[in-house]
């Protein structure tokens, strides 16, 4: 099962790429890989899911095949997959379903339309995510496949992303699905606890035994996740306004998978918790409100793909309310119905496609004798459209039977308002049989205008392609052949409705069939045929009768109402709080910072131990690096200009350092060396867009209020550490470090292991936010892309970087220097700083070149040995990133922009995300030997002239968070540094004389 599931996310990853090199063909790649999936899946495990014990455990040998791989076992989460026959059910709609969909992508895109490769790979995703959600034994694992079916939601309704209304409509679905999955999160969470695990096979079987408020809440929780997935009211809006994603989205997400998956989830937890106390109000009620809604809006609709939306809306109503009934024989009809409404709706959203795709045309007002024109398309419809009404000799026909009886069953066996329920259910069939004429005739009739002139036939752009219509024809002849040949179906859906015990005494058992005989049953299906047929006839009295009718509740108006009330306290509360001051914003978070913590001390009232003795200092340098750091401090607050602020906190920074190698923490000595060099550069480089002067008003209060609240702070922060080491009562745990880290980790230098192995997760989330703080400056730097092509080395005439003034500008003396430095940048052998030669004579150093020169390679050789030695030795892959970084900033410094392009031809954001690649590679790989995530592997080696080395996999975990710094650093110098550049540049050519014959680079937008 996880090699299905690990294949289709893989396939999906490369879609693009396929898509690349074969264009719209991809699709008919995808579809045999859905189908290939779907009949090694039935192959593979269809006969032991049947003759398993649905009830048993993961690991259970009697139960249904599974499979556990350890995640995080400290917190009982797992990758745990069991595929029973519910699973099984579903797979198979999911799989099945998603391969016409492929089938239909092939015709449905043009030929032409990029945007199709990247719509195939999240289409083919959501999918696999969906397989994953049915598969998955553990609610962690659950929930998270479950989210990414709401974000890849999210992208396909958003496909037409040029359209105000689709991006509107995918942030709604996000909003509302995401604020449901978050509240089912905690519901899940809090089952569980009461369940002692996290496994839904578990929770299931432990679920009769469960009782009480706690309960009851946790299944309100869980419940409302399901709501918002499968569009219920009130959350039934997001639903058609998704409309306005692609067809095939529509045919696929909301027919056959992501609607599905709340449905899925109220049959996944009936068994064990149909009899808690709000289990049934919640599940008939809102059911029931959601079919009656959605099928009277249904009848209001003029586009067909809407009049098809809120039919979906108003029958997942009907299916969440059968398959959460919680009887055997509403099991079977709540599964059969799933897998009928799967087969007609998404055969008659590709129908819409169809039309639309061809005719352009979607209102049933305009659309004018297709009956005629397109008859497999008006035979298809019809009898499509006659399984959602319930008619014979259809599927549709064989589910609804079923239903009907369960409920009725219901009603006389507990009689009260489950005769209300009953009722309803009977009049909203009554409605859909009504829209579903509604749609055919709307579609496929002949129209005439308000004159009684006959409209002129709707027309296509050209014969419809027989690839186009395989798959809703597929979807349609299965609606026939499971009419007549159930038991396939009811094979495959019994052993899950075993999970609700016996059939009480006296029950009839309910069974799929064509024929059930004479029955009430029939009567009802008969009487809603009638009905239907009548509120037809009566369409224009109807509609005139609904356009009369107010809408009292309007759930679209109220969410959007909630919405601009939420940004409107956003931004009364922003410009209250939000100054624009950094220093205010500062002054406010120290300030919290310092006071709290105090507070929280004093309310303690001295039950916390203090330390027994106070050490200033262990030996004499100590205390010249603590003056030289208290120095620095004073220097900085006294500082006139922002750069002699900045080489005063530099200072702080490097007597710091100073202090860390004499407490023998040399890792941390050299990074805070490193870092603090970076910084350094960084800062003066940002300097340039600042004014030179610091303070502008209030000059002596402000220096003096926010030298107090420093000083405030760091004893605060002082005092709470030492307090905090006084208050110990365990053993730290960085005592088993030094063992650990040489027996389990490998490597002498605890500090290294600690950071890849010991505690890899802090590495690896660090690593994500200094890729996405490095995305975040660059969006603040670049108004285009930052990875459009720049100019190159070539395409620059010697000395032209930089050059604004002519040498009229100069004095006599000063002319000649500059003549000198243009006859040495422009010598007949190339120079090794290749763009050094770019740059106006004026900026250029020569020390800075010369020391370039020498310490580039160095530093870079240097570098590469801090990351493969930093295992045993100070360094690693932070270290070694920040070195090589260096040697980076020196080319920027002695060459320019033009330098750093030379120096590095790799995208900035390319080498972060190489290096989260490798990061994830590290960790997921051991999981397909058997191990853990992130877990370390060693060998031993002995090689001639190097001896006895120990090769570890945690190393390679460093080579990914060096990629990431040295990517940080590069995306740094490129955007306070290059993009400042070229900006400094069109400004000074903007504001002086620069007419003279100098080339200038007269396209921002290329240069960038």
């Amino acid at each position: 099962m996880l090699t299905v599931l690990a294949a289709l996310f893989a396939v999906s990853i490369v879609v693009p790429w396929i898509y690349h090199r074969l264009g719209r063909p991809t699709f008919f790649v995808l579809a045999g890989v859905n189908l290939a999936a779907m009949i090694y899946v039935a192959v593979t495990y269809l006969p032991s899911v049947l003759s398993a014990d649905q009830g048993a455990g993961v690991g259970d040998p009697r139960g249904p095949p599974s499979a556990v791989y350890e995640w995080l076992p400290e917190f009982g989460v797992s990758f745990a997959f069991r595929l029973d026959a519910l699973s099984m059910v579903m797979s198979m709609l999911i799989l099945g379903v998603g391969a016409l969909v492929m089938l239909y992508c092939a015709r449905y895109f043009a030929a032409s339309e990029r945007a199709a490769g990247p719509f195939a790979a999240q289409l083919f995703a959501f999918g696999a995510a969906m397989f994953g959600i049915v598969i998955s034994d553990d609610i962690i694992m659950m929930f998270i496949f479950w989210e990414i079916t709401t974000v890849l939601s999210f992208l396909l309704i958003g496909y037409s992303a040029h359209r105000i209304f689709a991006r509107r409509s995918a942030t709604q679905a996000l909003i509302v699905t995401k604020l449901g999955g978050l509240t089912m999160l905690v519901g899940l969470l809090w089952v569980g606890e009461l369940a002692g695990s996290n496994r839904l096979s578990d929770i299931m079987a432990a679920g009769p035994e469960l009782s009480g408020t706690q309960v009851d809440l946790a299944v309100i929780l869980v419940l409302v996740g399901a709501l918002s997935k499968s569009a219920l009211v009130p959350f039934h809006f997001w639903l058609p306004a998704a409309m306005a994603a692609p067809t095939p989205v529509s045919a696929y997400l909301h027919a056959a998978a992501m609607v599905k998956a709340g449905v899925y989830l109220v049959a996944r937890f009936a068994p064990g918790f149909h009899e808690t106390s709000f289990w049934l109000p919640i599940v008939l009620g809102f059911g029931l409100a959601t079919m009656l809604v959605g099928a009277y809006r249904a009848l209001r609709q003029t586009d067909i793909k809407l009049v098809l939306a809120y039919g979906t809306v108003s029958q997942l109503g009907f299916l969440v309310m059968i398959n959460g009934l919680g009887t055997e024989n509403a099991a079977l009809a709540g599964i059969a119905m799933l897998l009928a409404h799967g087969l007609f709706k998404a055969a008659l959203f590709m129908v819409v496609g169809i039309i639309d795709h061809e005719s352009g045309v979607r209102d049933l007002r305009v659309l004018s004798g297709l009956g005629r024109t397109q008859r497999p398309l008006l035979w298809i419809s019809v009898i499509s459209a006659a399984s959602m009404a319930g008619l014979p000799p259809l599927f549709g026909f064989v589910a609804k039977e079923v239903v009907f009886e369960s409920f009725f069953e219901a009603a006389e066996t507990d009689g009260g308002w489950f005769w209300v329920v009953m009722v309803g259910v009977v009049v909203a069939s009554v409605l859909t049989f009504a829209y579903s004429a509604r749609f055919l005739w709307g579609t496929f009739a002949t129209k005439r205008d308000d004159e009684g002139a006959v409209l002129e036939d709707t027309r296509f752009h050209g014969p419809v392609d027989l690839v186009f219509l395989a798959a809703p024809a597929v979807l349609t002849l299965a609606t026939v052949v499971f009419a007549f040949w159930p038991a396939p179906i009811e094979a495959m859906i019994s052993p899950y409705t075993d999970l609700f015990g016996p059939i009480e005494p006296g029950a009839s058992i309910t069974y799929l069939a064509l024929w059930h005989g004479f029955t009430i049953v029939l009567g009802l299906s008969a009487l809603t045929w009638v009905l239907g047929a009548l509120m037809f006839v009566g369409r224009r009295g109807i509609a005139a009768a609904q356009e009369r009718v107010p809408a009292l509740v309007d759930a679209e108006r109220s969410y959007r109402a909630s919405i601009r009330g939420i940004d409107a306290f956003s931004q009364a509360l922003t410009s209250r709080t939000q100054s624009g001051s950094l220093g205010h914003y500062l002054f406010i978070i120290l300030a919290v910072a310092t006071v709290l913590p105090l507070v929280a001390v004093i309310y303690v009232k001295g039950g916390i131990p203090t330390p027994d003795a106070w050490i200033i200092a262990e030996e004499p340098l100590q205390v010249v690096l603590g003056v030289i750091v208290v120095a620095g401090g004073i220097g900085a607050v006294l500082a006139p200009k922002r750069f002699m602020a900045v080489l005063m906190v530099g200072l702080c920074g490097y007597g710091i350092a100073g202090l860390l190698g004499l407490q023998g923490a040399p890792d941390l000595a050299l990074t805070l060396l490193l870092v603090e060099s970076i910084i350094l550069v960084v800062f003066v480089l940002a300097l340039r867009t600042l004014p030179a002067g610091i303070w502008t008003r209030s000059r002596t209060s402000s220096k003096l209020s926010r030298a107090v609240l420093a000083v405030g702070f760091a004893l605060a922060m002082m005092g709470l550490a030492a307090l905090s080491v006084s208050a110990r009562s365990e053993r730290p745990v960085s005592e088993e470090y030094p063992w650990m880290s040489l027996d389990i980790g490998h490597g002498a230098n605890i500090v290294n292991v600690t950071l890849v192995d010991i505690r890899v997760w802090d590495t690896f989330g660090e690593v994500t936010v200094i890729a996405a703080a490095a995305t975040g400056v660059a969006s603040l730097i670049f108004v285009k892309r930052r990875d459009v092509r720049r100019l190159t080395v070539k395409d620059i005439p010697t000395g032209s970087v930089g050059r604004v003034l002519t040498d009229e500008n100069f004095s006599p003396s000063q002319v000649r220097e500059i003549r000198a430095a243009r006859s040495f940048a422009t010598v007949a052998r190339e120079a090794w700083l290749v763009a050094g030669r770019t740059l106006a004579p004026e900026h250029r150093s020569i020390i800075f070149e010369v020391v370039t020169r020498l310490l580039f390679h160095a530093i870079v050789l240097l570098s590469v040995y801090l990351l493969l030695a930093g295992h045993n030795t100070p360094g690693g892959g932070f270290a070694g990133g920040l070195m090589a970084g260096l040697a980076f900033v020196l080319r920027y410094l002695a060459g320019g922009r033009y330098e750093l392009e030379a120096a590095m031809r790799f995208s900035a954001g390319g080498l972060m995300g190489a290096g989260i690649v490798v990061a994830c590679v590290v960790g997921i790989v051991p999981l397909f030997v058997g191990g853990e995530v992130f877990q370390s592997y060693y060998v031993d080696l002995d090689l001639p002239l190097f001896g006895e080395h120990a090769l570890v996999s945690s190393v390679l975990f460093d080579v990914g968070v060096y990629l990431v710094v040295v990517g940080l650093i590069v995306d740094v110098l490129r955007s306070l540094g290059s993009e400042i550049d070229l900006r400094s540049e069109e400004e000074n050519r903007d504001t002086s004389d620069y007419g003279h014959g100098v080339h200038a680079e007269t396209s921002a937008g290329v240069a960038r």
